[in-house]
C-alpha cells in the first residue's frame, strides 16, 4: 500500500506537481503528434481515407488492453507505471519521426497511452486525500484541457512550418513526461499479488461487464458517452477535410483551431451541467444531446469562419452538458456494483468500439467520395435521431 508520508502530502508537493507535469507533457504530446502525423500523411500524399485508420489502430490498442491495464495500474508502483507508459510514446513517437510507418509508430503510442490511463487516475488517490483529491483531480482535468487546447495548435502551426519538426517537439514532450514520473515518489503496490492468468484476468472484467450492461441506468450511461466519445472524434476528423472545401484553407493549423473551439465550450458546458443536472434528474441533459447533432447540420453547411468558430464552441457546450451527467451517473452506479475503477475500464471499453465503429463508417464515406459537405449533415442528423432514440428508451424505463 502507498506510504503515510505520500498520503498526507499537500496540494502543492513534488510528487502532486509532478504528477501534473507529466500528465500535461504526456496529454500535449497525444494532441499535437495526432495533427503532426497527419500533416505527414498529406506530405506523403497517403488518400484521405486513410486519416481516420491512424486513430483506429490507436483505438484498438485501448479496447485490446482493456482487460488488463487496470491490473497493471494496481501491481505496480503508479508512478513507475506511468513513466513506461510515457516511454512506450516517446519510442512510438520516436520510430514515426526516424521514418518508420506511421501507422506502427502511432499504434505503439496507443498502447502507451492505454497503460498510462488507469494509472494516472488511481495514483491521486495515493498521493492526497480529502478534500486535497478533489482539487487533486480539479488540477488534473484543467491541465489536461490546457495540453489539448495547446498541444493541437501547435501540431497544427509547427506542421504548417515543418513536419519534421513539429514531430520531434511531440518526441520532446513524451520525454519531459518520463523525467516527470521520475520525480515521483516510488509508492507501493495498491494490490500486489495478483493472479497473472488470462483466465482469471478476462473473466473479472467481462463479469463487470455483463453487470453494467445489464443495469438499465449503467446501461443508459454507458451508450450516451459511447455515442458522444465516437461522434467526438469523428468530428475531430471531419474537420481536417471539411476546412479546404467549405472555407478554402488548406493549412493544417486551421482545423486545430476549430477543435480548440469544441474543448473551450465542454469546459463551459461541463459547468453549466454541474449547475443544473443531479443525478435524479440526469435525463436533463438529453435535449443537449439532440442539439449537438443539429448543431452540426447547421456547422457542415457554413462557408465561413466565424459562424463555423460560434457554432462549434455552441457543439462543445452540448457536449459538455450531455456527457458530464452521464459520466457522474456511471461512476456513482458503477463505484456502488462493479467499483469505480472496473466501471471506468468498462466505460473505455464501450467508447473505445464506438469510436472505431464511427471511424471505420467515416472512413468508408471518405473512401466511397461521397462530399464532405453530405457526410456532416448525415452524420449530425443520424446523431439527433440516435439520441432521441435513447431518451424515448429512457423515458420507457
Amino acid at each position: 500500500m502507498p506510504d503515510s508520508h505520500s498520503h498526507n502530502g499537500s496540494l502543492f508537493s513534488r510528487g502532486m506537481m509532478a504528477v501534473i507535469a507529466a500528465q500535461f507533457l504526456s496529454a500535449f504530446g497525444d494532441n499535437a503528434l495526432l495533427f503532426a502525423t497527419l500533416a505527414l500523411l498529406k506530405q506523403q500524399l497517403y488518400p484521405d481515407w486513410s486519416q481516420p485508420v491512424l486513430q483506429m489502430v490507436f483505438v484498438c490498442a485501448y479496447i485490446l488492453l482493456a482487460p488488463f491495464v487496470g491490473q497493471v495500474a494496481d501491481s505496480f508502483s503508479k508512478g513507475r507505471v506511468m513513466m513506461v507508459a510515457n516511454g512506450l510514446k516517446l519510442l512510438g513517437a520516436a520510430l514515426i519521426v526516424f521514418g518508420v510507418n506511421p501507422f506502427a509508430g502511432y499504434t505503439l503510442v496507443g498502447v502507451g497511452a492505454a497503460a498510462y490511463s488507469p494509472a494516472k487516475y488511481g495514483i491521486l488517490g495515493e498521493i492526497t486525500t480529502g478534500d486535497r483529491l478533489v482539487k487533486a483531480n480539479g488540477l488534473m482535468e484543467s491541465s489536461t484541457i490546457a495540453a489539448i487546447l495547446i498541444g493541437s495548435m501547435a501540431g497544427g502551426m509547427l506542421a504548417d512550418w515543418h513536419v519534421g519538426a513539429a514531430l520531434g517537439v511531440c518526441a520532446l514532450a513524451y520525454a519531459g513526461a518520463v523525467a516527470a514520473n521520475l520525480l515521483i515518489p516510488a509508492l507501493g503496490a495498491a494490490r500486489p499479488g495478483q493472479s497473472w492468468r488470462f483466465g482469471p484476468m478476462t473473466r473479472s472484467f467481462f463479469n463487470a461487464c455483463r453487470e453494467l450492461w445489464h443495469n438499465d441506468e449503467t446501461r443508459f450511461s454507458l451508450v450516451g458517452t459511447s455515442m458522444f466519445w465516437g461522434a467526438g472524434v469523428t468530428l475531430r476528423f471531419l474537420l481536417v477535410l471539411w476546412v479546404p472545401v467549405a472555407l478554402g484553407i488548406t493549412d493544417n493549423a486551421t482545423p486545430t483551431y476549430l477543435n480548440a473551439m469544441v474543448a473551450v465550450g465542454i469546459v463551459v458546458g461541463a459547468g453549466a451541467a454541474a449547475k443544473l443536472v443531479t443525478l435524479e434528474r440526469v435525463s436533463r441533459c438529453m435535449p443537449a444531446g439532440i442539439l449537438i447533432g443539429v448543431a452540426v447540420i447547421f456547422f457542415s453547411l457554413q462557408q465561413a469562419a466565424l459562424p463555423a468558430y460560434l457554432l462549434l464552441l455552441l457543439i462543445g457546450f452540448f457536449g459538455g452538458f450531455f456527457v458530464v451527467p452521464l459520466n457522474a451517473l456511471l461512476q456513482e452506479r458503477g463505484k456502488r456494483s462493479v467499483g469505480a475503477g472496473n466501471a471506468i475500464a468498462v466505460q473505455n471499453l464501450g467508447e473505445n468500439t464506438a469510436m472505431l465503429l464511427m471511424l471505420g463508417l467515416y472512413s468508408l464515406a471518405v473512401k466511397l467520395s461521397l462530399p464532405v459537405v453530405g457526410i456532416g449533415v448525415g452524420f449530425g442528423a443520424i446523431f439527433a435521431l440516435a439520441i432521441a432514440g435513447l431518451w424515448l428508451w429512457r423515458r420507457k424505463q
